[in-house]
């Protein structure tokens, strides 16, 4: 019995070593039967659409990025992980910008304490890159933000390519935009 016990929780282990890696999610996409892309979360999926309005009621529809890399950031300015992860993804956004590359910030306003703190928290961390706030929660449900950050690195036709949770480094930014070129 000991034996088949020990036999389950090492093919188990390799099992979790090729499933777990480090948060990024790397699943291969489905496609129709016409050969249309699955709209979903899974690399390979069209993202899904969304249209959220800025701190100044100005509406982004993630659709209307096609043609640049975007990385699609969920967060809130209590958390202390997305506060640490700002001034990356600004130096990041600043260094790429010019070259099709953006960051679209998806506040979770409803967890905030009102749009005042979110605007004073872009101008503490001198955030230029576009915020939506995600009003109702519907995006962050949607994008499956169970913990917060969460980012997808969408390529330019839309696709999702990466998921991340947790805080990105302006490194893992570099690599993962390098990768889908």
């Amino acid at each position: 019995m000991k034996k088949w016990v020990a036999a389950f929780g090492i093919v188990g282990l390799i099992v979790w070593g090729f499933l777990d890696n480090g948060g990024t999610s790397l699943l291969p996409a489905q496609e129709s039967a016409q050969g249309e892309r699955k709209v979903g979360l899974n690399q390979g999926e069209l993202a899904p659409d969304f249209e959220l309005r800025t701190l100044d009621n100005t509406p982004i529809r993630l659709s209307e990025l096609r043609g640049q890399k975007v990385i699609v950031n969920l967060w809130a300015t209590w958390c202390p992980p997305c506060r640490a992860e700002m001034p990356d993804m600004q130096e990041f956004y600043e260094q790429e910008k010019e070259n099709g590359v953006t960051i679209l910030g998806v506040n979770l306003i409803e967890t905030e304490q009102g749009p005042e703190s979110v605007d004073a928290f872009l101008k503490e961390y001198g955030i230029t890159f576009p915020v939506v706030l995600d009003q109702g929660k519907h995006i962050s449900q949607q994008y499956q933000a169970i913990s917060i950050p969460t980012s997808y690195v969408i390529d330019t036709e839309g696709v999702v390519q990466y998921k991340m949770i947790g805080p990105l480094t302006k490194e893992m930014m570099e690599k993962m935009i390098a990768a889908i070129d």
